[in-house]
């Protein structure tokens, strides 16, 4: 592991703090799950539009003028969409069930990459897989624990592993586009393209896009600039410095900080008889993440809420 200074130490420390209120803000804001979606994402390429026109104007040239850029510029889209359907999945979900639970399932997306790697036919370490057959008994326990609750919540759980899958979906895809594209350049494609599926499913499902109360504006602000970009950047900062696997590991203490935020938030916190499961499953994801077999790349890039990690994803920014 490479050294970590004090300023890598505090970014990891906020950005942290930054993905872990992403949970709880969206379920504490008075706005339907998909509008959230489509505003966070939107309000973030405002940001980033401007810079990358400025600095990666011609990278973004190239996604139409040549055929290694518009094969590039596919792989954008299917990221964006993957990006969109992790979204739609994972925001409705903390609004079903329980929001630590919620966040402790979709963190299972290295789980779904090493299932992914084994469709793939990409060899996968024995630790791998008792990391993959912990989380998986941990999920079966926590959604189980839900039972006895109600639909709502089992239907939660079932969303919130959809997030993880597409999560995974999206890494995969991202990571083959970030060998061209720099981080900016990316990031305002994919984040242009989720914005433009996820407004297409609020006009088709009648999503009210306007008429929130002001605490719902404040919540999907502080939704675009925690976890959206202040979150992410700070991970891109601290994976120069430290390893991929260190940062994502330590990225799981989101799923204990969105259980705090929630409970100051809303009052809200996890039943009793589903905290057995959800230790299981963080635990499995752990080892996964730990078993991973090492690639080359100088860096890695922090995807979705800070939960995908990307060991070969290039160095620019």
């Amino acid at each position: 592991m490479r050294a970590a200074s004090g300023s890598t130490i505090a970014a990891l420390a906020v950005s942290v703090l930054a993905v872990s209120l992403s949970g709880p803000l969206a379920a504490y804001a008075a706005a339907p799950a998909l509008a959230i979606c489509l505003y966070r994402n939107a309000f973030a390429v405002g940001v980033l539009a401007p810079v990358a026109l400025v600095r990666r104007r011609g990278e973004l040239a190239d996604l139409f003028t040549s055929r290694t850029g518009r094969r590039t510029g596919g792989l954008c889209v299917l990221s964006g969409l993957a990006l969109a359907l992790h979204f739609g999945t994972w925001i409705p979900s903390t609004r079903m069930t329980s929001v630590a639970t919620a966040t402790a399932l979709v963190a299972t997306q290295p789980v779904w990459a090493g299932l992914i790697a084994v469709w793939q036919r990409r060899p996968v370490t024995r630790i791998t897989w008792l990391g993959i057959v912990l989380a998986v008994l941990g999920a079966a326990l926590t959604t189980g624990a839900d039972l006895g609750g109600s639909p709502r919540a089992v239907t939660g759980d079932l969303l919130a592993l959809a997030g993880g899958l597409t999560a995974a979906i999206y890494t995969s895809f991202g990571e083959r586009a970030r060998t061209v594209l720099s981080t900016t350049g990316y990031a305002t494609v994919c984040y242009g393209i989720c914005s433009v599926a996820l407004l297409a499913a609020c006009l088709v499902s009648g999503s009210a896009l306007g008429g929130y109360p002001a605490t719902a504006w404040l919540a999907i602000g502080a939704i675009t600039i925690g976890p959206q970009l202040l979150g992410h950047t700070l991970i891109n900062y601290a994976l120069r410095r430290v390893t991929a696997t260190t940062v994502a590991v330590l990225l799981l203490l989101e799923v204990p900080g969105a259980a705090v935020i929630t409970w100051l938030l809303l009052g809200q916190l996890p039943g009793s008889r589903s905290l057995p499961g959800l230790i299981l499953l963080v635990s499995g994801v752990a080892v996964v993440m730990v078993g991973a077999p090492r690639r080359a790349g100088p860096t890695g890039q922090a995807l979705g809420d800070g939960i995908a990690i990307s060991p070969t994803a290039t160095g620019k920014t």
